[in-house]
């Protein structure tokens, strides 16, 4: 299984070829027992990336993480480092030329320092309390912790993977990051005040 994920990863003169990005971004990462483990990734690349953690698995190990505005990337383990690990990137052509816009789009906002997102002013809400809904049907409570015409941060328990479509209320979006308590939401259009006015602001009778 080992060898035929190789397969698929890029030789060492495509790799080469790629700009690694240094970046301060934050994830979790799977090993082949299944085991969960958060990351910060130093620096990274369409076809690597070197990753920060307390837990190393074994070179030639299959390792599938989940980035903060990058999403699933799934590779195999090259080499043990000081404080964490490296990995080759398993990937398409398609999903390598999106790799690399959205590294552009890192690099850009780090070397402007650019704030998150504060396109919006973001306010809290009068009625914190609402619903989080999955494209599947699965509905969970969560408490708005601030929102803006563009997007919302909420306490939630669950975790859904960046880039999974929500609903929160009435709002479609996508998740765009996790944070200790909770998950940050950009809604799909950026609406407009008295939408937000009208889902949020009333109190419950």
């Amino acid at each position: 299984m080992k060898a035929a994920a190789t397969l698929n990863a890029p030789s060492r003169v495509e790799r080469r070829t790629f700009q690694r990005v240094r970046v301060k971004i934050y994830g979790r990462f799977m090993l082949e027992d299944l085991s969960e483990h958060p990351c910060q990734v130093i620096d990274m690349s369409p076809g690597n990336v070197s990753f920060r953690c307390d837990r190393v698995g074994e070179p030639g190990e299959k390792v599938i993480a989940y980035i903060d505005h990058i999403g699933r990337v799934e590779g195999v383990m090259t080499r043990r480092l000081a404080d964490g690990f490296a990995m080759t990137v398993i990937a398409s052509e398609r999903k390598r030329d999106k790799l690399a816009a959205q590294l552009t789009w890192l690099a850009n906002k780090h070397e402007l320092d650019l704030p998150e997102d504060r396109r919006h002013e973001r306010v809290a809400p009068r009625n914190p309390l609402s619903v989080l809904q999955l494209m599947d049907g699965r509905q969970y409570q969560c408490r708005i912790i601030d929102l803006s015409l563009s997007g919302a941060a909420i306490e939630i328990d669950v975790r859904p993977a960046i880039g999974v479509q929500v609903v929160l209320g009435a709002m479609r979006g996508q998740v765009v990051r996790h944070f200790e308590d909770g998950i940050a939401i950009e809604f799909a259009v950026v609406q407009r005040p008295e939408m937000l006015d009208a889902e949020f602001n009333q109190q419950n009778a």
